[in-house]
């Protein structure tokens, strides 16, 4: 088994937003994904006798399964809580919830709608806390992406991933975290549902260090000119229904289909974090096609939050 020496070490307390990693990091953790995901009983003992938290605000298929797999993979204990009736923080306050749970824990993750309550869990948690989703960044799906697009390129330079759609969590992650790497970013969405603008600015500051370029455009065919991958959303986000009507109306024109696909690079995958809504964002022909890679990306999020974990929790 590798020992605690051969494991990279988070410099952060808490991956709370993907900026949290530095760029060398974002790259050690691809590469230890890989390792873990190849040699999974290498790392079956990597964390004994320790145990994480998981308080979930929102419903979830993919993080939930995948962190309590990847805790128990490793050696640890698993507890979940679920705070879909009662969120974070109105039963008793979170700094008293974060307080208790580091007397037990050695990692809290937490789904939520709010970022400023993964903040405040962090704020006073001696224990890593790790962002699960939260309404402005998904950090732990971006790994799983990017860890899917390393297997299908063999790398990130000179590559290019387009997403199509709704600016949102993912989007945000996956420009943060694909700058870090190296990777040609497009976002393609209509005016007024673009990427935060102070999230873009940090993008196209970590682009210039790492040599990658970012476009942020309304025409999606501009986006996916020549992509690797083309990746999208769901057009509304948990917690922004009542939104549903007016933003299936905006991105009616922006529907990954096979026309749109083959306006990308001839060796282009098709991506998604899962759930779809077949037939809105995504065709059910470019789902199901040959192309997609959603469930190597689901698969994906086992093995890099697995590293995750390890990066933060090994040592501790």
């Amino acid at each position: 088994m590798p020992t605690a020496k051969t494991i990279p070490r988070a410099a952060s307390a808490h991956l709370l937003r993907d900026t949290d990693l530095s760029p060398e990091e974002h790259d050690e953790l691809i590469r230890l994904a890989v390792d873990v995901k190849a040699s999974p009983g290498s790392y079956r003992t990597a964390l004994d006798g320790k145990a994480g938290a998981m308080l979930f605000e929102k419903p979830s298929l993919r993080t939930r399964v995948t962190f309590d797999l990847a805790l128990r993979q490793l050696g640890a204990d698993s507890v979940y809580q679920d705070h879909r009736g009662d969120r974070i923080g109105e039963r008793e306050p979170a700094r008293d919830m974060a307080r208790n749970l580091d007397r037990w824990f050695q990692v809290i993750v937490a789904r939520t709608y709010s970022q400023s309550t993964l903040d405040e869990l962090a704020r006073w948690s001696s224990a890593p806390v790790i962002n699960a989703l939260s309404g402005g960044y998904h950090p732990c799906q971006a790994m799983a992406d990017y860890l899917t697009f390393y297997e299908r390129f063999g790398g990130f330079k000179g590559k290019k991933l387009a997403y199509i759609g709704d600016g949102n969590n993912v989007a945000h992650s996956l420009l943060l975290t694909g700058a870090a790497l190296g990777v040609d970013l497009a976002i393609g969405g209509p005016e007024g549902y673009q990427p935060d603008a102070e999230i873009v600015s940090v993008t196209k500051k970590l682009a210039e260090a790492s040599g990658s370029n970012i476009e942020i455009t309304s025409d999606p065919a501009q986006a996916v000119a020549g992509a690797s991958a083309v990746y999208t959303d769901v057009w509304t986000s948990m917690g922004w229904e009542e939104e549903t009507q007016r933003r299936h109306i905006a991105f009616q024109s922006f529907q990954v289909d096979d026309a749109l696909m083959a306006k990308a690079g001839p060796e282009a995958i098709f991506m998604h974090c899962l759930p779809a809504l077949r037939g809105q964002e995504v065709t059910d022909a470019v789902i199901e096609s040959p192309q997609s890679a959603v469930f190597d990306q689901a698969e994906n999020r086992l093995h890099a939050q697995k590293a995750l974990l390890l990066m933060l929790m090994s040592g501790s």
